[in-house]
């Protein structure tokens, strides 16, 4: 029996599969430091399961499939502090942003199309893609640059006829680059220019840090046709199990044509949108809190990071992870040797490979993605820990 060709091609997580080797670490009795995945231990706000332990239906009945109007008009309201105005027939949720990022793929780009994305970029917009034969074309983003996106002309070079789309997540995943202004005014000069769709994750919205400002692709009013704003409740209310997210958009016929992919999967569990609703009433006082933790953690990180020789990192500026160079042959080799044959007192330190994070065949090796979501005295730890072993690596590259 064959497979499918688009199955067979889809990669790998490279975030999750190393997870063999870190369950066998701890099956072996060692303490392994998860800074691989973007899995925050920050407390989801209570009134998330208040909400649900009141839910006093008596079916649990198929809600719409364009989502709860109740937790649609939450959405409007938190949409308004941002000075985007939305309507009810302008957005859906979905099945966590991943699913708004497949749908949105879907609807904009035929087989054979592709979808700008610079890189190191989320893994998913890759396996999103090439699941519906859509092409990534990477920008390419360097690490000595912040990750920052080269120039309009730059970007201009790999627009073609088969183009249809820019994608990106701004705050960056997996960098923590936070575009300026003028970066998200370049994208989207180009968008008007060869009539392009931006699908913009803003899943990170609240997580800057450092006085910046943030620019949303949302209110860009010469654009509002062509944005596709695609967000979710993970990383903003720590509520990644509930699998809420949504897709905003001023493309009222747009969000029609979705609309039949929402309706072709039934609808999103209930419960978690019932809980979401209360989700996006939480006061502004939580984010100040949240983001405030996350730059300690950020500073902690960065800090370490520069007082290992060899290693190469610009400070993130928004969301929570890092992409740094290291001073090995393979990042990979490297993670796999810590969680089999490395550890501090028991305890060693897990990664993801930044390999997987690009397009480009070769980039990206020698690069890792570290994720700040433990509590300030774990993260020290696994600091230090990460430290002794590229100190201790036998295919480093110092």
């Amino acid at each position: 029996m064959n497979f499918s060709r688009r199955v067979t091609e889809m990669q790998e997580s490279p975030i999750r599969k190393l997870v063999p080797f870190a369950q066998a670490a701890k099956a072996n009795g060692k303490h392994v430091y998860h800074l691989n995945i973007g899995q925050p231990d920050i407390e989801t706000p209570t009134s998330f399961m208040d909400s649900i332990r009141n839910f006093d239906e008596k079916v649990l009945a198929y809600s719409l499939s364009q989502g709860m109007p109740e937790l649609i008009d939450s959405i409007i309201q938190y949409y308004k502090k941002y000075d985007m105005h939305y309507e009810q027939d302008e957005i859906l949720i979905t099945n966590g942003g991943s699913e708004a990022l497949l749908f949105s793929i879907i609807a904009v780009a035929d087989a054979g199309d592709e979808v700008l994305v610079p890189e190191p970029f989320y893994t998913n917009y890759n396996g999103f893609s090439s699941a519906v034969d859509v092409n990534v074309a990477p920008i390419t983003c360097k690490a000595e640059e912040g990750f920052h996106l080269p120039s309009k002309a730059f970007i201009e070079e790999s627009i073609n006829p088969k183009t249809k789309a820019i994608i990106l997540s701004n705050p960056g995943n997996p960098t923590g680059v936070v575009y300026t202004k003028e970066e998200i005014q370049i994208l989207a000069d180009l968008a008007k220019e060869y009539n392009l769709y931006i699908i913009a994750d803003e899943v990170y919205r609240e997580f800057v840090y450092d006085g910046l400002d943030y620019t949303s692709f949302g209110n860009i009013k010469e654009i509002e046709d062509r944005v596709i704003i695609v967000d979710s409740v993970s990383k903003r209310y720590s509520a990644c199990g509930a699998r809420i997210g949504s897709i905003a958009s001023k493309n009222k016929e747009l969000i029609k044509q979705i609309l039949k992919l929402c309706q072709g999967r039934l609808c999103v569990p209930t419960l978690e949108q019932v809980g979401s609703v209360e989700l996006y009433k939480t006061p502004d006082s939580y984010f100040k809190e949240v983001n405030a933790e996350y730059q300690k953690r950020r500073d902690i990180v960065y800090t370490a990071l520069n007082e290992i020789p060899g290693v190469l990192c610009k400070k993130p500026t928004g969301a929570f992870y890092v992409v740094a160079k290291l001073p090995v042959d393979n990042a990979e080799k490297f993670v796999t040797w810590m969680l089999k044959d490395f550890d501090v007192d028991g305890a060693t330190v897990m990664l993801a490979p930044a390999e997987g994070f690009y397009a480009t065949p070769g980039l990206g090796k020698d690069e890792a993605r570290i994720a700040y979501i433990l509590n300030e005295d774990d993260l020290k730890k696994a600091m230090y820990t990460l430290k002794i072993a590229l100190e201790n690596y036998p295919n480093k590259t110092l």
